[in-house]
């Protein structure tokens, strides 16, 4: 990985997650720097990793080739406003991970002409088992693309989109979707222990039929239509099942339920636009 020095503002889990991932990708500890405002998490930052820590985002960020954003979103326009004199006089390329901010509002922020990277990760990459979803703006150059790539699949896969509405969609399918399985999983645990089972071998059933079913999928490629059908003995108790999740017509309620998370994802970014 070609990378001189990276900085991130923020050092929250994603943050923490990346951070692990790149030094294990070979990045030297001393090519890392955080900006961090909570003193006890910059000393958890240093112990665990060795990297530079500071209060001070415009010092982590003054000479860096790649700056991740990294805070709340709450907090993204005046951090990024207060980096605007670092941004626009060094150019580097700016990693977003900001939830619900457009690539304009940052450009916007950080003083115009930015080469800029929206990324959406998931929950998962902070055991580096994630997917990245990527975005670019046209200021991003092809050895800036790869950079930003490497370092985000240091957190697991990445998928590019060429259209940064895409995002809000991502958001509802990869970006919320960790939810919507650990919601059945919820579901499944607590109807085994209804049936009898012991907590700690219903969370056990319900965790490895859940891996395994994703395992089949990944490693066989075959739609999960067919899947399905294969486990679905005419007359049988998964047909049973299948019935009465079809007679509460849950695929529609799943589909609605993803479509809500869209909709609030669209509004989050409406209220965070920087009007151009």
């Amino acid at each position: 990985m070609n990378i001189q020095k990276i900085a991130f503002i923020g050092g929250g889990n994603m943050a923490r997650s990346l951070t692990g991932g790149l030094i294990q990708a070979s990045i030297l500890p001393k090519s890392i720097a955080i900006g961090e405002p909570n003193k006890l998490r910059r000393e958890e930052l240093y112990r665990e990793f060795s990297v530079v820590t500071s209060d001070n985002n415009a010092s982590v960020a003054q000479d860096a080739d790649i700056i991740i954003l990294a805070v709340k979103p709450q907090h993204a326009a005046s951090t990024v406003s207060d980096l605007s004199e670092t941004l626009s006089a060094r150019k580097p390329l700016v990693i977003s991970i900001l939830a619900g901010i457009n690539i304009a509002s940052i450009n916007s922020w950080g003083g115009g002409n930015l080469a800029i990277v929206r990324a959406m990760p998931n929950t998962p990459a902070l055991i580096r088992a994630g997917i990245t979803t990527l975005f670019a703006n046209d200021k991003v150059t092809v050895i800036q693309r790869s950079q930003a790539e490497s370092i985000m699949k240091t957190i697991g896969k990445t998928v590019w989109v060429d259209d940064e509405n895409l995002i809000d969609t991502v958001t509802s399918i990869s970006g919320s979707g960790p939810a919507y399985f650990f919601y059945l999983i919820e579901a499944m645990e607590q109807a085994a222990m209804d049936g009898g089972l012991e907590p700690e071998l219903a969370r056990m059933l319900t965790l490895e039929t859940a891996l395994g079913a994703a395992r089949l999928a990944v490693d066989t490629n075959e739609p999960p239509t067919k899947l399905r059908k294969q486990v679905t003995s005419p007359g049988g108790t998964t047909e049973a099942a299948i019935a009465v999740l079809d007679k509460y017509q849950t695929s529609d309620t799943i589909k609605a339920a993803i479509s809500a998370a869209k909709k609030r994802a669209q509004e989050l970014a409406s209220a965070n636009e920087v009007d151009e």
